[in-house]
């Protein structure tokens, strides 16, 4: 048994008044003197504490990383701010943060804690809110995609389809009644132009309420085909590249980095004024990557941070756990980052 000498005992006088966990351990793993806040905390008698090893008074979910950091203690490593639970005579949980250092030349550990039990009680509370509202903001926005999704159809299959057939009956009285006065031709000339558009605006609206394409081709020949069809409807160039593996995003994901593209298109398109736009997904360190970059006349980030679009696209890229970087300066363009860990 490791001894102190009385001096050494009395320098801990101050330390036996503290609130904090005051210990001294043994080599061997057991404690060799505690202060009264540990007594009282854990509410064991000191013989008992003294006659049972440390490790039977840790949580069983905590020993086996606790065994760990004690290793590294011994071999000479400072343990700061180590966070792990007890179990008091009572039953109840203790979480204890611990500051400890070895001195190999007396074999005795010196051991300072924090009790941080309300702490991480509070911290419990809160994470289960969030897991709370996280679910039904997720619950929230399911509902909603599924209602576009029902729009989407009804406008693509019904209204595309009476559309349609509008048009054909306008092409067949074209063709068919070759009487008609130059002025009546005119007109159905018009119709049939109109109608035109009206089919592609029906399928271009089912498309931006609801991209039926990324549950049946997947998010890259999506943003690929969304791409190509901005660059046709507004004459700006739109380059997507991507690198990176499409099976790591769950399809929350995939449906959120769409919107933020859209909605990110959708700003180009209205105020950019830019002359190129370019989309990259790309995988590095364990997270994927969403970049969308325009060389338009960018704006003042301070300015407009209200920005209904950017505040939609903070709101998805949250929803999904990622972070959300935006960089813009008048007259240099912008540049959204989205990053996510992989799944």
């Amino acid at each position: 048994m490791v001894y102190l000498t009385n001096e050494e005992y009395e320098m801990l006088t101050f330390f036996e008044r503290t609130p904090d966990l005051v210990c001294i351990a043994g080599k061997d793993g057991f404690l060799k003197r505690v202060n009264p806040a540990v007594v009282n905390t854990l509410g064991y008698p000191e013989a008992e504490l003294y006659a049972c090893p440390i490790e039977s008074l840790i949580h069983p979910e905590d020993r086996e990383f606790t065994r760990r950091e004690r290793i590294e203690l011994l071999n000479g490593k400072a343990l700061v701010n180590f966070q792990n639970r007890y179990v008091a005579k009572q039953g109840n949980i203790i979480w204890l943060a611990w500051t400890s250092i070895y001195f190999p030349d007396k074999e005795i550990v010196f051991a300072i804690a924090k009790n941080i039990t309300e702490e991480k009680q509070i911290e419990k509370q809160f994470e289960e809110k969030y897991s709370k509202f996280k679910s039904l903001a997720t619950h929230f926005k399911n509902s909603i995609e599924k209602d576009r999704k029902y729009l989407a159809v009804e406008l693509h299959e019904e209204l595309a389809q009476l559309a349609s057939v509008v048009k054909l009956h306008l092409e067949d009285i074209y063709v068919r009644e070759r009487e008609l006065p130059s002025s009546a031709k005119s007109r159905i000339e018009h119709a049939l132009a109109a109608s035109k558009l009206l089919i592609t605006a029906i399928r271009r609206i089912s498309f931006s309420i609801s991209p039926h394409m990324l549950d049946d081709l997947g998010l890259n020949e999506t943003l690929r085909w969304h791409c190509k069809e901005f660059s046709i409807l507004n004459g700006i160039p739109c380059l997507f590249e991507s690198a990176y593996d499409e099976e790591n995003l769950t399809r929350e994901i995939k449906l959120d980095f769409f919107r933020i593209c859209q909605e990110a298109l959708s700003n180009v398109m209205y105020h950019a004024q830019a002359g190129n736009v370019k989309i990259s997904i790309t995988e590095e360190a364990g997270h994927i990557r969403l970049v969308i970059i325009d060389d338009g006349k960018g704006f003042d980030e301070h300015k407009i941070k209200q920005n209904p679009g950017l505040i939609r696209m903070r709101e998805r890229a949250a929803s999904v756990n990622a972070t959300l970087d935006i960089n813009s300066e008048i007259g240099k363009g912008t540049s959204i980052a989205v990053r996510i860990p992989k799944t």
